[in-house]
This record gives C-alpha cells, sequence and structure tokens, in this order.
C-alpha cells in the first residue's frame, strides 16, 4: 500500500464509510510497519457531499470535466493575452450545467442524493476550476475534501485586461466653474438611482460576506463532525478489542472451571478409594490380631 492508492480509495466511498475506511487503511498501514505512512492516512479530512460528488465526476468515464478544464486553460490564456472571451464563457457555463446534472445523477446513484446547497457547490468548484489553475488541477486529481469558489472574475495570478482596465477607471468629472455662495440656493439633490444603486452594491457585499461566514462555519461544523466521527470509530474499535478480551477471557474462566470441577470429582473419587482401603486395611489387622490371640490361647498348637 502506498499513500496514493490509499487516498484515491478513501475519496471514492461515501462520506459516511469515509472514517471507517480511513481507521482501517492507517490500521493496515501500521500492521505493515510504515507508522509514517498510517500517520499521513490519519490526517486525511472526510469530503463533504459536494466534494465528494466532484470527486465522482474525476473518476467517472465522462470527457466533458476534461473539456471544461481545457476551456478553463484557454480562458486563462485569453485573460492575459487581452482576447475576447464570448464564446469560451458561453461553452463554459453549457459544460458546467450538463456537469452539475451529471454529479447529480453519479451522486444518487451511488446512494445519496444532492441537495440544492451541494449543487450549489458543486457548480462554484466547477466554476472555480476554469479560473484558478491549483484548483483545476485538485479537481482532476479526484482527492477534495471541500469544495472550492474564486471571488471576483479575473482568473488567479492575473491582473484586469488593459482595455478593460481603462473601460473600468471613471473619467475624471471636470470641476465647474466656483459660484459666490447665494442664501437663496438650495444644495443640488443627487441624481435619481445613485442612492439605489449604492444601496445595492452594500447589501450584496453584506449578503457575500455573510455567505462567506456561513460557509466558514459550515466547514468547520464538517471538521468538527469528522473528527467526533473519527473519536467515535476508535471508541468503538476499543470496545470490540476490549469485547473480544472478554470474551476470550470468559472462555479461559469457563476452562478453567471445567478443570477444577474435574479435579475435585477425581479427588472425591480417590477419597472413597482411600477411605475403602483404609477400612480394608483395619480389618485385616483386626483379623491378624484375633488370629494371634486364638493361637496364645492354645496349649497344644497342632
Amino acid at each position: 500500500m502506498d499513500f496514493s492508492s490509499a487516498a484515491d480509495e478513501l475519496y471514492g466511498v461515501l462520506p459516511a464509510d469515509f472514517v471507517e475506511a480511513r481507521t482501517r487503511l492507517a490500521r493496515e498501514a501500521k500492521a505493515e510497519g510504515d507508522a509514517a505512512l498510517a500517520k499521513r492516512i490519519g490526517a486525511l479530512r472526510r469530503p463533504t457531499l459536494s466534494a465528494w460528488a466532484v470527486n465522482l465526476l474525476a473518476r467517472s468515464d465522462t470527457g466533458d470535466l476534461a473539456d471544461l478544464l481545457e476551456v478553463g486553460e484557454e480562458m486563462r490564456a485569453a485573460w492575459g493575452s487581452g482576447r475576447g472571451l464570448g464564446d469560451l464563457e458561453r461553452r463554459r457555463a453549457g459544460l458546467v450545467g450538463s456537469l452539475v446534472r451529471t454529479a447529480g445523477e453519479l451522486a444518487a446513484d451511488a446512494g445519496s442524493a444532492l441537495r440544492e446547497q451541494a449543487v450549489r457547490e458543486v457548480e462554484d468548484t466547477l466554476q472555480a476550476a476554469t479560473v484558478d489553475a491549483g484548483i483545476a488541477e485538485e479537481v482532476r486529481e479526484g482527492r477534495l475534501s471541500q469544495p472550492r469558489s474564486h471571488s471576483g472574475f479575473v482568473p488567479a495570478g492575473f491582473a484586469t485586461p488593459p482595455d478593460q482596465e481603462e473601460r473600468a477607471k471613471p473619467k475624471p468629472k471636470e470641476k465647474p466653474a466656483k459660484a459666490k455662495p447665494s442664501p437663496e440656493r438650495k444644495p443640488e439633490r443627487k441624481k435619481e438611482g445613485e442612492p439605489a444603486k449604492s444601496n445595492v452594491a452594500r447589501t450584496s457585499a453584506v449578503r457575500a460576506k455573510r455567505a462567506e461566514t456561513l460557509r466558514k462555519r459550515a466547514e468547520q461544523a464538517e471538521d468538527k463532525l469528522a473528527d467526533r466521527e473519527e473519536q467515535a470509530e476508535a471508541a468503538r474499535s476499543e470496545a470490540q478489542e476490549a469485547s473480544a478480551k472478554v470474551g476470550h477471557l470468559r472462555r479461559e474462566l469457563e476452562r478453567a472451571i471445567a478443570e477444577r470441577d474435574a479435579a475435585s470429582r477425581r479427588a472425591e473419587r480417590a477419597e472413597q478409594n482411600r477411605a475403602r482401603a483404609e477400612e480394608a486395611a483395619r480389618e485385616a489387622r483386626r483379623a491378624a490380631t484375633e488370629a494371634r490371640r486364638a493361637a496364645a490361647r492354645d496349649p497344644h498348637p497342632r
């Protein structure tokens, strides 16, 4: 056994079976004398349902995932050169939609259907894989433990293309000539729509921040659950070992009791035989004594 084959096996089982499989593999590695490998296996984290579903995609025969990752490479190259992304984005959208459906089908066939939150996380992970080369490699490897996401629209490691950067910069407004203040003049009202846009932006930022906070809390809860399951599995293993030991000791005790009872019966029979022999010896001694006395009383023995 090596680490790669152990990890491949682990991230292919149902999340509910992960801890039991990890304990078994770590125990096998330890039994083979490889404590370092056992420790590495024991450190692997149980995947969330969405991460497991993406791992299923990586292990399936569908070519859509390879096509999506290839589109991601083309998109990152296009960003670096400043070329347009229209056709690539359309291809990405179609592939992501198809892969999300496939992931749902694979998960359901394996016995664990995806809920709405997990479906969104699968989609976020696939989108992120087209933007970030590191995430793409993780997806391709098929050993994700957590879903992935990417903030913003620019791939990791790239700056905004020059033409878009120029368009994104607001044009400086010409300063109006200063006029003398007039007591009767009322301050200009802001254009309609500006406060609404500002409020929408703030609301979106608050929602995004809250979503990120909730995602982190969910990850922490998943980690805590995995730790508790690992502790429970270790306790179950210890209980099974103790139960087996108790069973062994109980059998030893029963065997010892049986041997004691047999020895007691042998001792009882021996005592009975000894008592009979002792009685026979007394009878023989008494007969011999009487014979001597009779001989002593006879004055003319023949």
